[in-house]
């Protein structure tokens, strides 16, 4: 049912300095910051490292929206869980044979994002938000593979950086020894056999 945890997200007053966090100290490369103004709110995925996503949530400023309430009581914190699904009407079916109750379902108009959220009531204290979307879609262009290209070598001094497209979206970095290099080479000949 679900394929893997795609981010966290964490709700934060201050977008600034908490990009600043993220990215200056942390090293995090920043995607594209992205308003909604129908809820008040502004999101943009940071990511770290080869896999690993976290989703800054900030207020657009004002009273209400997604974050009113929960920025109101503090300076920022976890906010949900992203859990992907290869078929969101297949979890949602079984939500409701396990008497789960799920809210918020809805689907961006060009179809690259369905998702249903589960309260934290019903999830041991955790929000927990599960997505049906391409993972190519919504990745860091930087955290990803060229389209269409699975692999990439480069020389480096005293081996290679072998980069992999990740099945699960974004890309593994390895750097090997030329030993190493060649009992990977004669593995994958061997296998071949």
């Amino acid at each position: 049912m679900i394929s893997r945890i795609d981010h966290i997200a964490i709700a934060v007053r201050d977008h600034e300095k908490a990009l600043h966090f993220f990215r200056d100290v942390l090293g995090a490369i920043p995607g594209d910051q992205i308003e909604v103004p129908q809820q008040n709110f502004t999101w943009q995925t940071v990511a770290l490292g080869d896999l690993t996503r976290l989703e800054l949530l900030t207020s657009m400023g004002g009273e209400g929206g997604l974050l009113g309430s929960f920025l109101a009581k503090r300076e920022g914190g976890f906010h949900h869980i992203t859990l992907q699904t290869q078929d969101l009407e297949a979890a949602i079916q079984r939500l409701e044979e396990h008497a789960i109750p799920y809210f918020g379902r809805h689907e961006y108009p060009d179809g690259t994002w369905k998702e249903v959220f589960v309260h934290p009531r019903d999830a041991f204290g955790v929000l927990v938000q599960i997505a049906e979307f391409r993972q190519e879609d919504w990745m860091i262009a930087a955290s990803r593979m060229p389209e269409g290209k699975r692999w990439d070598v480069k020389s480096t001094n005293g081996g290679i950086t072998l980069t992999l497209a990740h099945p699960g979206g974004g890309k593994v970095t390895m750097d090997l020894t030329p030993e190493e290099v060649k009992e990977l080479s004669m593995t994958l000949l061997k296998a071949l056999e």
